[in-house]
């Protein structure tokens, strides 16, 4: 496994990381042996950086990833978990809370369910206007300095607040959705990352199946979260999954899958960047790490991108409340 290091100041990783969200949440039934069992396969092929959130499932996902652990190293996973997202007893959502008495109250819970003793990447899983991120990040520095936080990274954070943040206590990373269709960071966020020597942990390289191949428009309409999504409704997505076509047919010409091209152009944004891949099984934990072994040229990348130009799909990646609340869309 080929590895990557988030930031000049944050730990060394595998170049692709496993996001484990749609394992307890939002994305329909999971079978929780096969998700242990996926969470096996990939520490076992070198697959270091684990991503959860103490939100996803209402704590589910974390102990399920403390029962994945089990009998294992601990020291060979870095676990890096989101926090400040509120839930209510039907799985609702209740807004931010990123309070400094809060951060720690979370800390304390994940802690339990993890079975551990420190988070390697501690991040705040949206920004709040109403807490400066300064109270935020210098909470996390206390955890830092106290040992149960080893990293401080960000979450769909702008560019302003990312400069705010930094100044008060090295970020290692900011997690951000970025694909081949969701790519807004490269006009203003990713340029500053890179001035100061920070990295990017993309989700939603395959745009949450959009640009899987394996999404078909029967699909449409089933109970998971990407129902609402405008990228999945209406014409939108009839305009996507030809997008998707098109990424077909040049994925056929190098014998490769959908999935690996798509993953495969993330990994050639730069060394600075670690696609999360949130594989639930183990076939399609197989088929993404195939995209590690997929060679691109000048002339491969020109023609992925001729056909899924940046501008041609359709739809936002959020609905328009979300992208209201979004600290990155603010810029």
């Amino acid at each position: 496994m080929d590895t990557r290091t988030l930031g000049v100041a944050g730990p060394q990783v595998s170049a692709v990381g496993l996001g484990l969200m749609g394992m307890s949440d939002l994305y329909g039934p999971a079978n929780e042996a096969e998700s242990i069992a996926t969470i096996h396969a990939a520490l076992d092929a070198g697959v270091t950086l684990l991503d959860t959130g103490d939100f996803y499932g209402m704590g589910n996902n974390e102990m399920l990833l403390r029962d994945a652990l089990k009998g294992r190293n601990r020291d060979n996973a870095i676990i890096s978990v989101k926090f400040g997202i509120l839930r209510d007893p039907s799985g609702g959502w209740n807004g931010i809370d990123i309070r400094p008495n809060s951060i720690k109250n979370f800390l304390a819970y994940t802690l339990r369910r993890l079975g551990t003793d420190y988070v390697d990447i501690y991040r705040p899983a949206r920004i709040s206007p109403q807490v400066p991120i300064e109270d935020v990040v210098g909470t996390m520095a206390d955890l830092v300095k106290q040992g149960y936080v080893r990293h401080i990274g960000l979450s769909e954070a702008g560019t302003d607040t990312l400069r705010k943040a930094h100044a008060v206590h090295s970020i290692s990373d900011v997690q951000i959705e970025y694909s081949l269709i969701s790519r807004s960071i490269e006009s203003g966020l990713l340029p500053a990352v890179r001035e100061l020597g920070l990295g990017i942990t993309a989700y939603g390289v395959l745009s949450r199946g959009l640009i899987s191949g394996h999404w078909s428009k029967d699909r449409a309409g089933q109970p998971d979260f990407r129902s609402h999504l405008p990228r999945f409704t209406g014409e939108n997505l009839d305009r996507n999954l030809a997008l998707v076509e098109a990424l077909r047919d040049i994925a056929q010409a190098k014998d490769v899958t959908v999935a690996q091209i798509a993953i495969a152009w993330a990994l050639s944004r730069g060394n600075d960047i670690v696609p999360l891949i949130g594989a639930r099984r183990r076939d399609r934990l197989s088929e993404a790490l195939g995209a590690l072994e997929v060679r691109l040229s000048d002339s491969d990348l020109a023609a992925i991108e001729a056909a899924v130009p940046a501008e041609a799909v359709a739809g936002t990646r959020y609905d328009a409340f979300q992208m209201s609340i979004l600290d990155s869309e603010r810029r």
